[in-house]
């Protein structure tokens, strides 16, 4: 098997197909494994108990090494600050298009219902503005 890491150098890891990745890890990184990611095809080789024949990895397969900077299971777990709901950030950019829209429809309420406040030129421009809003909305989402 060929070992390929990121500044694009090779090694050669000889191994067997009944070995697992757990195996491999502990046996070509040792004292790192927790820090070593293995990639094969796209994917993360994350369960350590697969065997490398399950995950058909045969002869002068290459599987990419990626190493973490610092070890994520020992790192102690820090509370979050400010409990957020799962999903949902919001900030100023999330909210920039629905405050937007409002703002357009109060000006159509305001342009249906005070038809003599609005001049020829004040309605198109509202025409162009909702035109605009609605363009970057769709492109936005």
């Amino acid at each position: 098997i060929r070992l390929k890491f990121l500044n694009d150098t090779e090694e050669v890891a000889m191994a067997r197909p009944e070995d697992t990745v757990g195996v491999l890890k502990s046996k070509y990184f040792p004292g790192q494994e927790s820090q070593m990611k293995l990639i094969y095809r796209g994917q993360l080789l994350q369960d350590q108990a697969r065997t490398l024949r399950s995950l058909r990895i045969t002869d002068n397969c290459v599987i990419h090494c990626h190493r973490s900077r610092g070890d994520t299971a020992a790192a102690p777990a820090l509370p979050d600050p400010v409990p957020t709901a799962p999903g949902l950030p919001l900030g100023g950019g999330t909210l920039m298009v629905p405050t937007v829209m409002v703002v357009l429809a109060l000006g159509w309420y305001f342009r249906i219902n005070y038809r003599q406040l609005f001049t020829a030129p004040a309605t198109a421009s509202l025409i162009g503005v909702t035109v605009l809003v609605t363009f970057l909305a769709f492109g936005l989402y």
